[in-house]
């Protein structure tokens, strides 16, 4: 009875995070459609737009290593909470502003900046706070990892097609004001349905480096984290040139490039419930080490500039494959990682993900101001698939190291 009783709490939770994620995510992709959408509308510069875009992702790579030790102090439910609670207000700012003719660009990249603090903390949270509710059992994580990824990938199918649609009737500054109704309720769902976890007071006197050092000792997740970092420059060339694309090829239409963030967010929801059931039968490393070489293979059609359709198919393809990488990888990253370090490691993972991505930015609105999208593609889809080839060489030759290490080494 106690043992059920138990097993319905965690599961109300982690069904909760995921509803979370769901509401969260469908929000943020109607924004990650609308705000280019209205730089590039209202300036009809790319560069102005990948401004923009490096502003939201720098402060992800610069605070996410100290925003570690706030996990650790607040506990990650808490967390979560105050992000989700500090975020709503401040993008309601952003059409509030523009609505009184008082939003200028550098406000604008304040605002957005301000939000990607709130980033890495809350992600980290999301992912610390899983071993609690569902155990340290590798292949049980990397199962509730791939449900948060299918929510997030259903959130990411529906909310660009619904910007897509949105935009034309209500404009792109008002869709903002639907992403920060979701933050409110997704802060109500964990509220009242994620149990309290103490945070980890201990964990704190290993210094705001402690992460970093780790994953710089690890003879696997050292490595990993590397490699990750080009993933990041590359993806948010990627990122730069699809509103980019669907502006300068099919009159400015708006629902191609919705369709276009569509299509990533279909992939991945397929991909997660495949992931569920593979993870179950394939072991993780091995899992994504194949599953990331199949990522890179469909974006080769992305500097042929091929009807939309044709775009549509490749994304969707590509981002079949992501859960069966992240999910796993994330599951590995966590158990190997002693438990008064996870929320720090969690957060530098972040850090070293999005590091790249700001200088991502800058140099593809550098590309598409001087030489257009078909250079950029070519880059992207070039340095993607080297970057593949990185990853799938580590998880698949070192793929012995995945067990968890010693509480000595993450000293």
């Amino acid at each position: 009875m106690v043992d059920s009783a138990a097993t319905g709490v965690k599961t109300t939770a982690v069904s909760a995070l995921v509803a979370a994620e769901v509401v969260s995510v469908l929000g943020t992709r109607m924004t990650y459609l609308a705000l280019p959408w209205f730089v590039l509308v209202t300036t009809g510069s790319p560069g102005k737009m990948t401004l923009v875009l490096a502003a939201e992702i720098a402060p992800m790579a610069i605070l996410g290593i100290p925003s570690g030790t706030l996990v650790e102090r607040l506990g990650s439910r808490t967390t979560m909470l105050v992000a989700d609670f500090a975020r709503a207000p401040i993008l309601a700012s952003i059409p509030l502003l523009h609505a009184a003719d008082a939003l200028t660009f550098p406000l604008l990249l304040g605002l957005v900046a301000l939000l990607g603090c709130f980033m890495p903390p809350y992600f980290a949270s999301q992912r610390t706070i899983l071993p609690e509710l569902v155990g340290e059992d590798e292949r049980t994580m990397s199962q509730a990892n791939s449900m948060i990824e299918g929510g997030s990938a259903f959130a990411a199918l529906i909310g660009p097609a619904l910007a897509g649609v949105l935009i034309p009737f209500i404009g792109a500054p008002n869709v903002l004001y639907l992403d920060a109704a979701t933050f409110v309720v997704a802060f109500v769902l964990v509220l009242v349905f994620v149990p309290r976890r103490k945070p980890l007071a201990a964990a704190v006197q290993s210094g705001v480096l402690a992460g970093l050092r780790f994953l710089s000792n690890d003879r696997l997740l050292g490595p990993l984290a590397a490699a990750v970092v080009g993933t990041g420059f590359f993806g948010a060339g990627m990122s730069a040139g699809l509103p980019v694309y669907a502006y300068d090829q099919f009159d400015a239409n708006a629902r191609i490039a919705g369709l276009f963030y569509a299509a990533l967010g279909a992939g991945a929801l397929v991909g997660s419930l495949l992931a569920v059931v593979a993870v179950r039968r394939i072991q993780p490393l091995r899992l994504a080490g194949f599953a990331v070489l199949a990522f890179a293979l469909p974006l080769w059609v992305l500097p042929f500039l091929p009807p939309w359709p044709v775009v549509f198919l490749a994304l969707f393809t590509a981002t079949l494959f992501t859960p069966l990488v992240n999910g796993p990888l994330i599951a590995v990253l966590t158990s190997r990682t002693p438990e008064r370090l996870r929320a720090k490691v969690m957060t530098a993972v972040i850090s070293v993900n999005t590091l790249a991505a700001p200088l991502g930015f800058l140099a593809a609105g550098q590309v598409l101001e001087h030489w257009g999208v078909v250079p950029l593609f070519s880059i992207v889809v070039g340095g993607m698939t080297w970057m593949a080839i990185v990853v799938a060489a580590i998880v698949l030759r070192r793929g012995d190291l995945a067990e968890p290490a010693v509480e000595q080494a993450a000293v």
